[in-house]
């Protein structure tokens, strides 16, 4: 059967650009749903250093937008499905980070830059452009939630889905936006966009998309409680019957041991022992001494949401205990200092690489033993699935898609051949220093340690199975909307 036809609407999409997982999700999933029989194109913005061949200049639409010029040009790149980079150089032609400037601020026009992205989506998803007028218009977090809103009271319009990929991210702006974007007026009330004195883009999406999805069924849960509803938990309450928890997956195209060319040595679970040559490489690319120790891995934001501070608070722990620890990342800066303070008291011990570089990622997971990850909530979270495929089992809080994904030797009802890592109930100090201890001592039995990490080899994690649950709801909405359309 052939699947409906979708605008796939995302603000970054890797490799092009990424700044966290949106960006790979936003690749992964319209691959696999091109796959799955889905005529799908993906709408961005044309930011300035997009790295896109002379080809990508073939122009699809051409128009003012509220009250700017816009074009959306056609272009591929690489394996993804066909682009649609909405070009408007005054709002996305900066180069660097996609939502901050150089001094590491929003820039100050992000509403605007962004509802020009959303108004863009709505008007291809009533238009069409180049013979293509999709069915589903597939929103991905506040940067495009602005367009649910837009295209709720037309009767034209396709099936709406909106994805909250991390409800802490909600494009909240200072209520003249409002005006300064010529919105609507009905949009500026309560039960449409305004939140607490605000415009709320993320508010957008959830109330006016026909299916909310988030990226695991836990989190999906979480989000409709005080603890982790970010404000929004009573509206996501009231559209509980709309909301559906689909774990993301991961690429296999792109993380793979097998196949990855980005790590010293390539291996599956048939050859898991040269995994081996992985570790040896990382430490003497950074001058670590080879000694009968695990290696741990981090790649992280830096922030108290991914637990980078209990880390910093655990590192005397795994110091005595001998282990070595790579983390790459960056963020707060008081985090990012105590790391390289941490680093210089311990060069032995503990490397810190700041910034975000992908083929040291994936030397991390290849590398390392085991892979922290104590994140105080986290939606779904892809690098612990990245870990289990290669055979570096990780430590995680049990919250959103770590608890769905993770599964801990010595929790109740986890059979030995399904044990992948190890869970933490409480996101402390001590609960991250106990969990490591489990893990170290785990690791000092090399049958046990091969088993986890032959489980985690083992596991499915890839699209698919996640895929064929949107194309269920694209087709439940394209018949709503076109019900209504009649």
């Amino acid at each position: 059967m052939t699947g409906p036809r979708i605008l796939f609407v995302s603000s970054e999409v890797a490799p092009l650009v990424k700044t966290g997982g949106l960006a790979d999700v936003s690749a992964a999933l319209p691959k696999m749903l091109a796959e799955l029989g889905c005529a799908i194109r993906i709408l961005m913005p044309a930011y300035g250093d997009l790295p896109l061949p002379p080809e990508a200049a073939r122009v699809v639409y051409a128009g003012q937008i509220a009250g700017h010029a816009v074009e959306v040009h056609a272009a591929s790149f690489q394996d993804l499905p066909p682009l649609w980079l909405v070009r408007c150089d005054a709002l996305f032609g900066r180069t660097g980070n996609p939502y901050l400037g150089p001094d590491g601020r929003d820039w100050p026009d992000n509403a605007d830059r962004f509802a020009l992205l959303a108004r863009t989506a709505a008007t291809l998803a009533l238009q069409g452009a180049d013979g293509f007028r999709p069915d589903v218009l597939h929103l991905n977090d506040w940067q495009t939630g602005l367009a649910a809103a837009l295209l709720a009271d037309r009767p034209e319009r396709p099936g709406l889905v909106f994805t909250i990929h991390n409800l802490n991210f909600q494009g909240n702006f200072p209520y003249e936006w409002f005006g300064r974007l010529a919105l609507p007026p009905e949009l500026a009330t309560m039960d449409r966009l305004e939140f607490h004195g605000q415009l709320s883009f993320i508010k957008g999406g959830i109330v006016h998309a026909d299916a909310i999805t988030t990226v695991s069924p836990t989190y999906a849960r979480e989000i409709c409680t005080p603890a982790l509803g970010a404000g929004l938990d009573g509206l996501l309450r009231h559209r509980a019957a709309d909301l559906t928890g689909i774990v993301n997956g991961i690429d296999p195209d792109v993380w793979n041991p097998a196949t990855d060319p980005l790590i010293h040595t390539r291996y599956d679970l048939s050859t898991v022992e040269r995994k081996g040559a992985n570790k040896r490489a990382l430490r003497a690319a950074f001058d670590l001494p080879t000694v009968a120790a695990p290696l741990l891995g981090m790649v992280s934001r830096l922030t108290e949401q991914k637990g980078i501070d209990l880390v910093l608070e655990c590192l005397p722990c795994a110091i005595d205990e001998g282990a070595q620890l790579v983390v790459l990342g960056s963020g707060e800066r008081h985090f990012e200092q105590a790391l390289v303070d941490a680093a210089g008291r311990h060069p032995r011990q503990l490397v810190f690489v700041t910034g975000y570089d992908e083929r040291l990622a994936h030397r991390i997971e290849a590398g390392a033993d085991m892979f922290l990850m104590p994140s105080r909530f986290e939606p779904c979270g892809l690098n612990q699935m990245y870990s289990m495929v290669y055979g570096t089992p990780p430590i995680v809080h049990r919250t959103g898609g770590l608890a769905d994904t993770v599964h801990d030797p010595d929790d109740p009802g986890v059979a030995p051949e399904a044990a992948t890592g190890f869970v933490m109930d409480a996101a402390t100090p001590v609960a991250l220093e106990a969990t490591l201890r489990r893990a170290l001592g785990a690791w000092r039995k090399p049958m046990v340690w091969r088993e986890l990490q032959a489980n985690g080899m083992r596991a499915d994690f890839s699209w698919r199975p996640s895929a064929e649950r949107y194309l269920e709801i694209y087709r439940r909405v394209a018949r709503r909307s076109a019900g209504a359309a009649s």
